[in-house]
């Protein structure tokens, strides 16, 4: 007979697939109106507006969007602690889909703000509450890692794939309807991601309706230790350190790939291309079914280290060759680190991991869109040359030294101790 700590109940593959889908979902929201903004932009403020206007508002719609996961993620993980993930994923979906659906209708700057400001509010209820889900469920030692990882790869799957689902529906779609005006309307590519966020809410409804205990309350403090809030907070400084490193790199390299290495549009699409690609691979090996997940803290530090070096080194690659190999270099060592600090911030957070996970999302979020305004605004300093670079590796450097520090926490606490099971706890 089992304690209730390793009887897991159960949910099935569908259900692991359709959850992965929610994730996804959610992510291709993000991207897939990105490629048509600024010519829905440019059709909006009309001649009037200027590149340097139209620059602007494409920037402050992608920041309301990260401003309002910053906000509302530890919000929704706080109400899934409370009523459970099951109750509020269905929430963020509805919310979600209804969104798209009804500001594809309207039309108009205020609309574009209004549109990615509530998008972002109702994601904060799909992404981190996933993995608070996936967290809940009682598997093997592993299995928790590995399924965490997959709804990563679902969440970087989304942000690869959107902006060219977004193009491609809409291009499909005025050659059917043979409207040319299609082909830079937001409408088809809103409205089709409001279908599959509808499709999502089904799928997970019906395969999850079984799953009464989606907040693992069983779980007694005799049989599993949790981790410090210390530990946690530093576990969300650490990932708050990690986005803004990507959010510099992401902007230096889109700013010095067009201006001093004189790539073209395509050589600069590719890279971005690589480094989505190489975070997915790093991140699947990162969890593979050799490595014993609890063996993950010793990475933190190390690929901490390989990231700084990786981000010191970038200025001097000269060409594309060069800039193609520091892209791998930079994307498999913050591929890794990421699903590693969910899966810590998830198993040691117990009956608060609904708002420490959404605690996370919302300091990567930060940690992105601050990266991404350092990267702006230090690439014209001279001295010390490649500033933003130059300071997040710093950064990285220190943070290394917190996640060393960090070791014998994660193996003292956050290792499950095994108890007796008392009458009350064996099924």
């Amino acid at each position: 007979m089992k304690s209730a700590l390793y009887q897991p109940y159960r949910i099935s593959r569908i259900a692991i697939a359709a959850l992965m889908l929610t994730v996804f979902t959610v992510s291709v929201g993000y991207g897939v109106t990105l490629p048509l903004l600024p010519y829905s932009l440019q059709r909006i403020i009309g001649s009037v507006g200027t590149t340097v206007q139209i620059s602007r508002h494409t920037g402050l719609l992608a920041a309301i969007y990260l401003l309002a996961l910053v906000l509302f993620a530890p919000l929704w993980g706080r109400l899934s602690d409370q009523i459970g993930r099951r109750s509020v994923l269905l929430m963020g979906l509805s919310g979600f889909s209804g969104t798209m659906a009804i500001f594809s209708f309207l039309e108009g700057l205020e609309a574009l703000y209004a549109e990615r400001f509530f998008s972002g509010i109702f994601a904060a209820a799909v992404t981190p509450i996933a993995s608070a889900f996936i967290g809940d469920v009682k598997v093997a030692e592993g299995g928790q890692a590995r399924r965490l990882t997959m709804v990563s790869l679902a969440g970087m799957a989304g942000f690869l794939l959107g902006p060219m689902l977004g193009v491609f529906i809409t291009r499909v779609t005025s050659e059917i309807w043979y409207r040319a005006e299609l082909q830079t309307s937001l409408a088809t590519p809103l409205r089709f991601t409001a279908l599959l966020a509808m499709v999502a809410f089904v799928l997970f409804w019906l395969t999850t309706s079984g799953a009464e205990r989606d907040v693992d309350d069983s779980r007694s403090p005799g049989e599993t230790a949790l981790l410090s809030k210390a530990v946690r907070r530093t576990l969300l400084l650490l990932a708050f350190v990690v986005s803004t490193g990507g959010g510099v790199f992401e902007t230096d390299l889109a700013l010095r790939g067009e201006g001093q290495l004189g790539l073209t549009p395509y050589q600069v699409a590719v890279m971005f291309t690589e480094c989505s690609l190489v975070m997915i691979l790093a991140q699947a090996i990162g969890f593979a079914p050799a490595i014993r997940p609890k063996m993950s803290r010793w990475v933190i530090a190390i690929a901490l280290v390989l990231l700084a070096a990786g981000l010191a080194l970038a200025p001097y690659a000269s060409s594309f060759t060069m800039m193609l190999a520091t892209v791998a270099f930079v994307a498999s060592s913050a591929g890794v680190l990421a699903p590693i600090l969910t899966y810590w911030i998830s198993i040691g957070s117990g009956a608060e991991r609904g708002i420490e996970l959404g605690r996370q999302t919302a300091a990567s979020s930060l940690g992105g869109a601050l990266g991404s305004l350092l990267g702006g605004l230090l690439t014209d300093v001279g001295h010390p040359p490649h500033s933003s670079l130059m300071f997040v590796a710093t950064g990285m450097i220190l943070s290394a030294g917190l996640a060393f520090g960090l070791l014998n926490g994660l193996k003292s606490e956050g290792t499950p101790r095994k108890s007796e099971p008392s009458p009350a706890s064996v099924r």
